[in-house]
């Protein structure tokens, strides 16, 4: 696999690749091995069947488009699963994920439906960063249990599951607390792109679908249509985050400028002198001697 020095590295856990992968329907063992990493690593029955419900065509893709590339499945028994990556975490992350997993539980029922016909929705994100420093473990999941007593769950329709890729190393002693195909993602997930292929594959040599999805990978990744996608969506994710961080600035701007200005005026009454009241705030003499 080669590229050239000004190509950025594709990752295996970059969302066009992700929700590529995913979506295709010859890659449904693919998907299910993953969900099934996830519900026996917890002690839960496994997947039988996993449907995209809502399919990702990368060739149609709109690079300057705000788009969201979480795949949504459903199991033989219409559970539902949202998996999703998230490199980096922002503000309102956790408010975020919590919407989403209550998102797509609210569309289950139409009006006047009975309740009983809700069904358990899973989320599952993949983090390179950690959800709670003070939880160690690389699978953490989210129920919602009694205080008094976490044996008695009040329901099992809400689960989200933390999977981190960050902050540990190929020996990581809590690799070894997951179950194989769960331990298998992680590593094609967090090595997939340093590790040389030989050495990825003998290290996924057991787990015969996850070296399915590093053979896909490693195809997207040589493919220059793919890797101009990449680089597309790379840009418009970066111009959008110095959009907003323009915004933002614009607002603290307009923030000191309007505290300033009630600043100036409160020590025009108290008797100040112009020119003290321009030192003291930082503003120009005649901005202070214009406002009343």
């Amino acid at each position: 696999m080669t590229r050239m020095a000004s190509d950025p590295v594709i990752r295996p856990t970059t969302d066009l690749f992700i929700a590529a992968l995913w979506s295709a329907p010859k890659n449904e063992p693919i998907l299910r091995s993953l969900l099934n990493g996830v519900m026996t690593d917890i002690g839960q029955p496994p997947v039988v069947s996993a449907k995209v419900l809502n399919p990702f065509n990368i060739k149609e893709y709109p690079t300057d488009k705000q788009i969201r590339l979480d795949v949504r499945v459903e199991d033989e028994a219409k559970q539902i699963y949202i998996v999703e990556v998230q490199t980096e975490t922002h503000t309102g992350f956790y408010n975020r994920m919590l919407y989403y997993w209550a998102e797509t539980y609210g569309r289950l029922l139409q009006r006047g439906e009975d309740y009983t016909l809700l069904r358990p929705v899973r989320s599952v994100v993949i983090t390179e960063f950690s959800v709670f420093p003070e939880l160690k473990q690389l699978h953490t999941v989210f129920e919602v249990r009694a205080r008094e007593n976490p044996a008695v769950l009040l329901s099992e329709h809400l689960q989200i599951h933390f999977l981190r890729l960050g902050n540990w190393d190929r020996q990581d002693s809590e690799l070894g607390q997951l179950c194989r195909d769960l331990q298998r993602w992680l590593q094609f997930w967090a090595f997939g792109s340093e590790l040389e292929g030989d050495k990825m594959s003998a290290i996924l040599q057991d787990a015969p679908e996850v070296q399915a999805a590093y053979d896909e990978y490693r195809r997207f990744s040589s493919n220059p249509e793919m890797r101009e996608k990449v680089k597309a969506r790379e840009r418009f994710l970066i111009d959008q985050r110095l959009d907003r961080a323009e915004a933002k600035e614009e607002g603290r701007t307009e923030g000191r400028t309007e505290r300033d200005i009630e600043v100036v005026r409160n020590m025009k009454r108290k008797g100040y002198p112009v020119t003290d009241i321009a030192e003291i705030t930082g503003l120009p003499l005649s901005e202070v001697e214009r406002l009343d």
